[in-house]
């Protein structure tokens, strides 16, 4: 195997808590409970290890991360470390007085999820009463104090005729940057998928509006644009490859590839603590299972993409075809390719079904 870099930026998931109740949410469906979250003094460990080991970011995400009233002197720390800070919110919780608290501390950029463009639907879908409301408020707020904002547009078929809307919306908050994402079908979304999934005539005129804005945008805003995998292609190389570029920490302190992993069976992640995060990265069994090519089963070993898409994502695999080791089946060389596809047909023609919406206390 070729010499392990360090990993270029911890995702910090630091409480499953969270008011709304997304029915995509890729949190597990089994959520840590605030008792088992680690402690103000375990993450400004985990902080300083991943300053030490080289990571360049951190992402301070949950759940709903503030939600944890020791949020600033995490964002502190990494700032007195040189560590590029991001915080990834819903923003139901926030006002100016903390926004301001956090900046003064290095907050550099705030990432701000939005389930649509319009009241109704926007509390519909996050399952919380108001919730569109305070969103629109605190994004004002984060331009007024001039932090750099992301509006995370999480797209599905329910709100896909608001997309043209929240783009708008996005343009006038002052974002630098737009993040369309559909749905990417884990955790409490695998479990909706059948409410969420859009049919392809949908993803075709998305595209269509993120193509048309993104140019006529062009020097205004940044687009990022995340298709559903079951149209694509060719896999997404996700999180840059298993073990590669990203690490993940979980609210109880599971140290894992990408915040899915946990599904897959039969593998024993690590704890903080248990021996230096560097060790983890380097030699742990999670990491080093499907890291580099050599795991590859075939068409993946031999195929010439094989160090750009990393064979895929192994925890869609594993929901797809029962083993994490197969062909990522989104993939056009998968022997599943034409059963995922019509799948999706089948799924995004039906009738959707009511949402099951995230909370605690369920089991996978």
């Amino acid at each position: 195997m070729n010499k392990i870099e360090p990993p270029l930026a911890l995702l910090a998931e630091l409480s499953h808590r969270c008011p709304l109740r997304c029915p995509y949410c890729s949190n597990p469906l089994k959520l840590d409970a605030a008792s088992r979250e680690m402690s103000t003094q375990d993450w400004l460990d985990v902080i300083e290890e991943a300053a030490g080991m080289g990571v360049l970011q951190i992402h301070f995400s949950g759940g709903e991360p503030t939600i944890r009233k020791d949020l600033e002197e995490m964002v502190g720390r990494a700032e007195d470390l040189g560590v590029y800070t991001n915080l990834i919110t819903s923003g139901v919780l926030l006002d100016r007085d903390r926004l301001e608290r956090l900046a003064k501390r290095g907050l550099q950029h705030v990432q701000l999820s939005f389930q649509g463009a319009g009241m109704a639907n926007g509390d519909r879908i996050g399952g919380f009463k108001g919730g569109h409301a305070k969103k629109l408020k605190i994004a004002r707020t984060i331009g007024e104090i001039g932090l750099p904002l992301t509006i995370n547009a999480v797209m599905h078929r329910q709100n896909m005729s608001e997309l043209e809307s929240m783009i708008e919306m996005a343009v006038d908050f002052g974002a630098n940057r737009l993040e369309v994402a559909h749905v990417q079908y884990y955790g409490w979304g695998l479990r909706n998928r059948a409410a969420l999934l859009p049919t392809r005539i949908q993803l075709d005129e998305a595209t269509a509006i993120v193509e048309a804005a993104r140019e006529r945008l062009k020097g205004v805003m940044v687009f990022d644009y995340v298709v559903p995998d079951y149209y694509a292609r060719r896999p997404k190389s996700c999180m840059g490859g298993w073990g590669r570029q990203f690490l993940n920490i979980t609210p109880s302190g599971r140290v894992m590839p990408c915040h899915a992993a946990e599904t897959i069976p039969n593998m024993k992640f690590e704890q903080t603590g248990s021996r230096p995060l560097l060790d983890i990265w380097r030699h742990s069994e999670a990491f080093n299972r499907f890291r580099g090519t050599s795991w590859m089963p075939e068409p993946c070993r031999s195929c010439d993409r094989r160090e750009i898409d990393w064979g895929g994502c192994r925890c869609q695999a594993l929901a797809l075809t029962g083993d994490a080791g197969n062909t990522d089946p989104v993939c056009e060389k998968s022997p599943e390719r034409e059963r995922i596809l019509e799948l999706a047909h089948g799924e995004s023609a039906a009738d959707f079904p009511e949402f099951e919406y995230r909370s605690f206390g369920e089991s996978a």
